[in-house]
C-alpha cells in the first residue's frame, strides 16, 4: 500500500456501519474503520457506503461517490438489500440484470482510473427460518460477484463461507450477524482481518 495511496470504501449498510455523512472522513464503526486503523503507511481512508442502498442507488451516485475521488483501491460489497427488498418489499431485481449492471460498473472504475479492486461477496448468516428461502436469490449473487471477480482480476472475499462458519463455530449465527444481515462487533472484526489478510498477501 503506497503512503499516499487512496483506498475506498464502497456499498450499504454494512460499509456504512453508522458513519456520520456530515463528516466525509468519518469511517463509521465496522470493518471499513478496523481496516483502516491497521493499514500501513497513511492512506487516505473514504467510507461512502450508504444504508439501504440497492444496486441501483450505487449506480445512481457512481460518479459522485466513487469515481470523482480517483481511488487507488475501491472495495465493494453490495446485493444483499436486492435480495432483502424482494422478500419484505416486493422489489424484484432480476439477478442476470443485476450482474450486468455490477459489470458495468465495474467497467467505468476501470476507465476512470483502473484501481486495485476488492469485491466482497453478498453474506446472509440465518437467524430466523424464513431467512433459508432468501439463499437461492442470494447465492445466484455470490456466482455473478464471483464471476465479476474473475473476469476483473479482483480480489475476492469470500464473506458468507466465513461468517457462516464462524457462526457455526460460535453456536449461535446472532453473535456474528445480529439479524442475519449486520454483522456484531465480531463479525465486522472476522470481515476486517480477512480483508487485511487478502490485501497484504495480494500486494
Amino acid at each position: 500500500m503506497q503512503p499516499a495511496a487512496t483506498v475506498l470504501f464502497q456499498g450499504d449498510s454494512i460499509t456504512d456501519a453508522g458513519r456520520d455523512r456530515a463528516r466525509p472522513d468519518d469511517l463509521g464503526r465496522g470493518y471499513a474503520a478496523m481496516v483502516a486503523a491497521a493499514l500501513p503507511g497513511t492512506p487516505t481512508v473514504l467510507n461512502r457506503g450508504i444504508g439501504g442502498n440497492r444496486l441501483v442507488d450505487l449506480r445512481a451516485r457512481w460518479d459522485a461517490d466513487t469515481l470523482a475521488h480517483r481511488p487507488d483501491l475501491v472495495s465493494l460489497l453490495i446485493g444483499v438489500n436486492d435480495t432483502w427488498r424482494q422478500y419484505d418489499s416486493g422489489l424484484h431485481s432480476p439477478v442476470d440484470a443485476w450482474e450486468d449492471a455490477y459489470r458495468e460498473l465495474l467497467h467505468r472504475l476501470h476507465d476512470h482510473c483502473a484501481p486495485r479492486l476488492v469485491l466482497i461477496e453478498p453474506f446472509l448468516v440465518p437467524v430466523t427460518a424464513e431467512q433459508w428461502a432468501w439463499r437461492a436469490d442470494l447465492d445466484a449473487r455470490i456466482q455473478a460477484v464471483r464471476r465479476l471477480a474473475a473476469e476483473h482480476d479482483a480480489l475476492l472475499l469470500a464473506a458468507d463461507g466465513l461468517l457462516n462458519q464462524a457462526a457455526r463455530t460460535a453456536g449461535d449465527p446472532a453473535r456474528i450477524v445480529l439479524d442475519g444481515v449486520h454483522p456484531t462487533t465480531l463479525g465486522h472484526r472476522l470481515l476486517a482481518d480477512a480483508w487485511l489478510a487478502l490485501v497484504t498477501d495480494g500486494a
